[in-house]
């Protein structure tokens, strides 16, 4: 159900917001910001949707800039459950990603920059952050984490021809 009252007109179309300058010229230069974040064929569906949610957010932080930080809490909110389900426990997103990085699962660097990610959400739960903490490229670095991660995760069958 439908509690809010109508709209008194049609939306308008979006704008650029005005720092979107600082980093690009057209809303096009966002596809080749985000180019390299290919989705992980393997993964479960919710994994690939969150990452594909947080690379179109970033593309889109052309028109509302605090999009870029929505684009990486959103990614590793996937993570900290697949990394929960990958390794069996129930522990905090610290936790799974020390855990991931003392089992190999995940390298000290990918558990450095994911850990920087964890630090950031929970710098914005607690009010220490605002939501433009982050700018386009910081995001794409950010949610790179978590592709990376994800391919770890949830790499192709062995015998599995790459795509």
């Amino acid at each position: 159900m439908n509690d809010l009252p109508p709209l008194p007109g049609p939306l308008p179309w979006p704008v650029r917001d005005s720092r979107a300058h600082y980093f690009v010229d057209h809303y096009s230069d966002m596809h080749a910001l985000v180019a390299d974040l290919v989705l992980p064929e393997h993964a479960p569906a919710y994994v690939v949707s969150a990452l594909e949610t947080s690379r179109e957010l970033i593309r889109h932080s052309y028109y509302r800039y605090e999009f870029t930080t929505v684009a990486v809490t959103h990614s590793l909110f996937a993570l900290e459950r697949a990394l929960a389900e990958h390794l069996g426990v129930k522990k905090n997103f610290q936790q799974l990603i020390a855990l991931a990085a003392a089992t190999d699962t995940i390298t000290a660097d990918l558990a450095d920059r994911l850990d920087a990610g964890r630090l950031l959400r929970n710098k914005l739960a607690h009010g220490e952050l605002t939501g433009s903490a982050l700018t386009p490229v910081m995001a794409v670095s950010m949610v790179r984490a978590a592709f990376d991660t994800a391919a770890v995760l949830f790499p192709a069958p062995v015998g599995t021809a790459p795509a």
